[in-house]
């Protein structure tokens, strides 16, 4: 199926639960005004006067019953409940499980309030998974099936399934006249993020390093869901440290959300993350979130997800 056909059998499906959750809400109202009429009919029965009735406010008559809203109606739908969750879950089908629970949005907005137990943020399998210094990748040695993309110069790749939306954004980059992007550093595995913490330390010393590498097990490129890019022009590619500078640093920070990938470590926000920040780091969790993330004006994921700060090693 093309991406074309998926956005619009996504979109059909929303417009069928809105049309649903509208048709919920007209037969609550429905229902309200049945048992409103029926407590006239009472008091009307008893000799009420008619007159009296008619000059009461609905404030007055102690008769108003508030009809649900579309958020409360939606609210009291038990979706990790629901056999579709199940379903998903049991796949680690994550288009499916956002289907479940009505959205991305929806998705987010049930995890941050803490009513979506079936939506695991430590999954590595699922690309919303959380990792920072407070939570750990586990189990500690997953290791992710990689693919290395076209677009590349250095080492690493990506998990098989995400390695299309890094093309596509690197394409894209290009053709709206950014520039030229590659990967720089993609996956690492749990061993090569003890030397490259290593050697951290060894260069800067500890306080230095946990600002600017993970502790193994901590790291998102183990997930082969993040990658430290360059830009690149005819005469070769600049370091990692010089792409916030570029235009395609610029066009990455307005426009990679749009491939399902976020600034993880975005300026400002050292106190949230534990890192300094790294224009150059994209962590990929999937274009609806993406949109919604974006769309929301969200800068981390503990943000996005009401996960507390992670500034620290617990």
């Amino acid at each position: 199926m093309s991406y074309a056909q998926r956005v619009a059998d996504r979109r059909r499906a929303v417009f069928l639960r809105r049309a649903r959750r509208v048709l919920l809400v007209a037969l609550a109202a429905a229902l309200m005004l049945i048992v409103e009429v029926s407590l006239i009919s009472q008091l009307v029965s008893r000799n009420e006067s008619a007159a009296v009735l008619a000059a009461q406010s609905p404030d007055d008559s102690g008769l108003t019953i508030p009809v649900p809203t579309i958020d409360q109606v939606e609210a009291e739908e038990p979706r990790c409940e629901s056999s579709a969750a199940g379903d998903a879950l049991t796949a680690k089908d994550p288009a499916a499980l956002i289907e479940a629970l009505g959205g991305a949005e929806q998705l987010r907005e049930a995890v941050a309030a803490g009513a979506a137990p079936c939506v695991p943020l430590d999954d590595p399998v699922l690309p919303w998974v959380v990792v920072n210094k407070q939570r750990a990748i586990v189990p500690v040695d997953y290791a992710p099936q990689v693919q290395v993309p076209p677009s590349h110069v250095v080492e690493g790749g990506l998990r098989v399934d995400v390695v299309d939306a890094f093309e596509r954004m690197v394409a894209a980059a290009d053709e709206e006249g950014a520039g030229r992007v590659s990967l720089f550093s993609g996956y690492r595995s749990y061993a090569t993020q003890v030397a490259t913490y290593d050697a951290q330390v060894s260069a800067r010393g500890e306080s230095e390093a946990d600002a600017l590498s993970a502790h193994p097990g901590h790291s998102e490129h183990q997930l082969g869901l993040a990658v430290d890019v360059v830009a690149c022009e005819a005469g070769g590619c600049g370091t990692i440290y010089q792409l916030g500078d570029t235009a395609q640093g610029q066009w990455l920070a307005e426009n990679s959300w749009r491939f399902g990938w976020i600034i993880r470590y975005e300026d400002g926000q050292t106190e949230t993350t534990g890192y300094d920040p790294e224009p150059w780091h994209l962590r990929y969790i999937g274009e609806e979130l993406a949109a919604v993330y974006h769309e929301g004006g969200f800068r981390t994921l503990e943000e996005f997800f009401g996960l507390p700060a992670a500034p620290d090693y617990g």
